[in-house]
């Protein structure tokens, strides 16, 4: 490691960290999203040990959440003092913390900007609570017209129409495919399989049992992860419901950005700098449809090879890892993309399962969560991974307690700079096919349906559905994959 020296004056520096939970004893006492975000950025000023960091903000950014304020980052800035902050609210994805922190350090190193506010905060929690009780909480309006004077982050296409028509609209449909892709990648046998993952998460667990700012801090077994029960159905086989991203929460996270010279200038004591070392930024294809592979992801792998040789370190050299882990695929996607070691620690935090899934706010809290540790540890260097949509954009961002040797920089990786191998979509295909992967997805009775992605005979992507018990029964129990079916004209598949 470099020794400690004097940093560059524009190097940027992580200063103030906060994080919260909310879960009154009262509902009347639950804050709306916007006073909780001014909470946290607050409290991350007094982090920091410089509260005079508040009014010197010139940049304030709110992570897009489940809320319908119209510019959010303008009422913290208000209650801040910082009237004359410009305001930035990102598009929707769970890489957007990570990618403003790159976009804002980006900012500090070219001299344009030197102390930045990034903030987030989800009520899912409270206001599903509130309304079963008929309370009604009374929340900032903004007049008609009032809009960010910024939005930061490319839109988040998802599914295309024929992808919605075959039941793939939301992550838990989809990431559940990419595991029992993941699972013949393997060779692993259903049940072995069902084993690892809950050992993976088992973890995970234990991460959010110490992490004093985790949602859910109760311990697990592995057994008691994979097995359904009263309190833990299945949800998309082979996950239930404790391998699910969590977001009925109320949590917040704020950071404070600023330049060496503002932080020595506005008296942050040094103890408290973290060091963006640098950042990198990709996609995977829009659509599933057109990936090569499901459950892998050469953005990642193509995000970190730049990062790396760009910073001049290796996997080995990272002793502080959060991997994005709104489901297990997503990690062990990112696991194999990076190449680490899945037997070290992969969270810091406790994932998106324990620690909780605020929405797109996440990153927030994982980024808070590697300035302690790297705080007290000032040799070591720290990774975060970041996925939004499905394992669709990602960012990475690295961070030490020790200055750089290089400037920060951030790459912002083209479509053009990913090896991607691209698949055609064959939507209007009939007849046979050859089965890739598959889910059963569940409610509250039991196994409703089951999704699968299979390919043509030329190498064209499918989808299928089927309502078949034994269909069903034969995903959950058997490997498919490689097996052949068949492709009805309403899109329904038949097993050989």
């Amino acid at each position: 490691m470099p020794e400690p020296r004097t940093p560059d004056p524009r190097t940027p520096v992580l200063v103030g960290v906060a994080q919260l939970n909310q879960r009154p004893d009262s509902l009347d006492d639950a804050l709306e999203a916007s006073a909780l975000m001014t909470e946290v950025a607050v409290a991350a000023a007094h982090d920091a040990g410089a509260p005079a960091l508040l009014a010197a903000v010139q940049l304030v950014v709110a992570i897009n959440g489940a809320w319908s304020y119209r510019d959010p980052a303008r009422i913290v800035a208000d209650a801040i003092g910082a009237s004359g902050a410009r305001t930035v609210r990102t598009t929707h994805g769970g890489n957007t913390p990570q990618m403003v922190v790159d976009m804002a350090a980006e900012q500090i190193v070219s001299g344009g900007l030197d102390v930045a506010l990034v903030v987030g905060a989800e009520t899912i929690w409270s206001r599903r609570r509130m309304r079963a009780a008929g309370i009604d909480r009374s929340v900032t309006d903004q007049p008609e017209g009032v809009a960010p004077d910024e939005t930061w982050g490319p839109e988040l296409d998802l599914v295309d129409p024929h992808e919605q028509e075959r039941g793939l609209q939301q992550p838990v449909e989809v990431y559940p495919i990419f595991e029992t892709a993941i699972r013949a990648q393997r060779g692993e046998s259903v049940e072995a399989h069902r084993d690892r993952i809950a050992a993976l998460w088992r973890g995970f667990n234990t991460a959010a049992v110490a992490n004093p700012f985790a949602w859910s801090r109760s311990a697990m077994t592995a057994e008691e992860i994979r097995d359904p029960s009263a309190s833990n159905r299945m949800v998309a086989f082979p996950y239930t419901k404790a391998m699910c991203s969590n977001w009925d929460l109320d949590q917040a996270a704020a950071l404070i950005l600023c330049s060496a010279q503002a932080a020595e200038r506005l008296g942050v004591p040094r103890d408290r700098w973290v060091f963006v070392h640098g950042g990198a930024e990709a996609a995977d294809t829009s659509y599933v449809s057109h990936r090569h592979e499901l459950g892998r992801s050469p953005a990642i792998a193509a995000a970190w090879r730049a990062l790396s040789s760009d910073r001049g370190v290796g996997v080995d050299d990272i002793r502080y890892l959060d991997v994005y882990s709104c489901f297990p695929s997503a990690v062990e996607a990112a696991v194999e993309a990076i190449g680490v070691d899945d037997s070290r620690p992969l969270t810091l935090t406790g994932g998106l399962t324990f620690a909780g899934g605020p929405l797109n706010n996440y990153v927030t809290h994982s980024i808070a969560t590697i300035a302690g540790c790297l705080r007290s540890d000032p040799d070591a260097l720290g990774l975060i991974t970041a996925n939004g949509g499905l394992l669709t954009k990602h960012a990475l961002g690295l961070y030490a307690g020790h200055p750089p040797q290089a400037p920060f920089r951030r790459t912002a990786l083209s479509s053009e700079d990913v090896p991607h191998q691209a698949r055609e979509a064959a939507p209007d295909h009939v007849g046979a096919v050859t089965l890739e992967a598959s889910t059963v997805m569940h409610d509250r009775n039991g196994p409703t349906h089951a999704l699968f992605a299979g390919l043509t005979v030329d190498g064209r992507r499918v989808w299928g559905t089927s309502s078949d018990a034994s269909v069903m029964q034969a995903a959950m129990t058997t490997e498919l994959a490689g097996t052949s079916a068949d492709l009805d004209a309403d899109g329904h598949i038949h097993l050989a």
